[in-house]
């Protein structure tokens, strides 16, 4: 039997020959439920995240006001809108272990705007009175957020055209659709929706309010003090690894569950989200699908210290000296011993120092989970994936661990041969000579910059947008790193490898 496409009139067909192998969304949808979030980079993270946790609600516990309308502002958004609107807006959730494959149909996305066909219709469907939360998976560099300054972009020429009033009804950038959708409820005498980013961002609310505040107070104080005083931005951590879809992705759900889906999203089975409880319109009842919903922001940026700087941390370990080293999966990696012995050793001796205690939570098995979650063969995570825009990535999961262990003077020399990894990957090519693509919005200034700095890490450091002068003018960093520079050039990263584990 030919597998079966993936839409509404074939739900119930799926079902049966998935012999209850298969779920399927049995919940009412489209002009049944309200769209009470809206929700900015539609990607494989959100789809195997906030909108699995969304279903659950809408199946489990009937919630019947937080749908969600998935909103994209980019060109390469096209294929995203053309893939859900032929499959009624619903796709399949692939969960792989060691036991096997599980096949979960989400149905929680109820429609989709694609910002450049309409990007008036975006801008009213954040300012209607049924939208209580945007939510945000756009990347760090959709912040427009300076590492260095924590400032705004606001030089940045689409946040410049954005501030331009003429421009407001055909915003560019995330905030200028914020704004313009805010302003508007401002003048209608709404509350402000909540804007709840899911990006691995430390303190991801609080940038988020800052960038937003920053931008609304360029175009009118007025509706900046507005949103100062009643907007909410909640702080979260987000934890779920979910890889690119590949091509043998789609032809597996065919084979395995009968089931026609061009865009589905392959993840694990672990999935972990600590909110803070702020929201200013209100909130869907998270707690009862296991989202840890607390009320100390403490406790959430705890939670998400320990998160970014061991997982994304070990994630930047894996991906750019792998990708020299000619590894293609993040489970290839982890099967090499000294590369794991590394990572451990990373973790324990490097990163585990620097960071707080929680009660409860004991750091020596989250770390353990995290081998075997990297080990995990069957989700068949890319490198280059977790290597995409590092300029957003390194100095947030990497360097503030390298800048803690310097104010201290902890031990910081595999640390450092990560970032030093990552400077030699911005050359574009392996230990072997082959060539790779890099994905990163800072890409040219940064690829100029290494060539021209060669095994000297200054040029790089110079990027004052990413490095602070802490890292610019420690010597014990500079000598550790330059050190680390020569090493990966000379001899490549698997035989420099041994000479960080102990």
């Amino acid at each position: 039997m030919p597998p079966l496409k993936l839409n509404s009139k074939n739900l119930a067909q799926i079902f049966n020959a998935g012999k209850g192998q298969i779920k399927v969304p049995t919940y009412q949808r489209n002009a049944a439920v309200k769209e009470g979030i809206v929700h900015i980079g539609v990607g494989g993270f959100h789809r195997a995240h906030l909108a699995v946790y969304i279903d659950q609600l809408m199946q489990k516990h009937g919630v019947t006001d937080y749908a969600i309308a998935g909103v994209g502002l980019t060109p390469f958004d096209k294929k995203m809108r053309d893939v859900l609107k032929s499959q009624d807006h619903m796709y399949t959730v692939i969960e792989r272990s060691a036991k096997g494959s599980i096949a979960n149909i989400v149905g929680s996305i109820n429609s989709f705007l694609f910002a450049p066909d309409d990007r008036e219709a975006v801008v009213a469907k954040m300012a209607h009175p049924d939208t209580h939360i945007v939510s945000l998976t756009i990347t760090e560099s959709g912040y427009y957020y300076n590492e260095n300054t924590h400032e705004l972009q606001a030089e940045h020429p689409d946040i410049q055209f954005d501030l331009d009033p003429a421009n407001e009804k055909a915003p560019r950038t995330t905030f200028g659709f914020l704004y313009a959708a805010l302003a508007r409820r401002f003048a209608s005498g709404l509350n402000p929706f909540t804007v709840m980013s899911c990006d691995n961002m430390q303190k991801n609310g609080a940038i988020t309010r800052h960038m937003l505040e920053s931008f609304a107070r360029l175009r009118n104080p007025e509706i900046a003090e507005w949103i100062s005083k009643k907007g909410h931005f909640p702080n979260a951590m987000v934890d779920r690894i979910t890889p690119q879809t590949a091509p043998a992705d789609i032809t597996a759900l065919a084979d395995d569950f009968g089931i026609q889906d061009e865009w589905p999203v392959v993840t694990e089975p672990f999935m972990d989200w600590v909110i803070e409880d702020h929201f200013c319109d209100g909130r869907p009842p998270f707690e009862k699908v296991g989202v840890k919903v607390v009320k100390d922001l403490r406790a959430v940026e705890e939670f998400e210290k320990h998160k970014l700087r061991l997982l994304n941390g070990s994630h930047s370990a894996i991906g750019y000296a792998g990708q020299l080293a000619g590894f293609k999966y993040v489970h290839e990696v982890l099967a090499n011993d000294t590369y794991k012995e590394f990572l451990w050793q990373m973790m324990q001796q490097e990163v585990k120092p620097l960071l707080p205690e929680i009660p409860g939570v004991d750091i020596d098995e989250y770390c353990r989970t995290l081998i075997e979650r990297f080990s995990n063969p069957t989700i068949m995570d890319q490198l280059p994936r977790i290597c995409l825009n590092a300029s957003g990535k390194i100095p947030q999961f990497i360097m503030p661990s390298i800048a803690e262990a310097i104010w201290v003077t902890g031990p910081f020399k595999r640390l450092c041969f990560v970032a030093a990894a990552w400077f030699r990957y911005l050359h574009g090519i392996d230990d072997a000579g082959n060539k790779f693509d890099i994905e990163d919005p800072m890409l040219e200034d940064l690829q100029a910059r290494a060539v021209k700095g060669g095994l000297q890490p200054h040029e790089i450091l110079g990027v004052k947008s990413l490095f602070g002068d802490d890292l610019r003018t420690d010597k014990r960093f500079l000598e550790e790193i330059s050190k680390a520079m020569e090493l990966i050039a000379k001899d490549g990263v698997l035989k420099t490898m041994p000479k960080y584990v102990d």
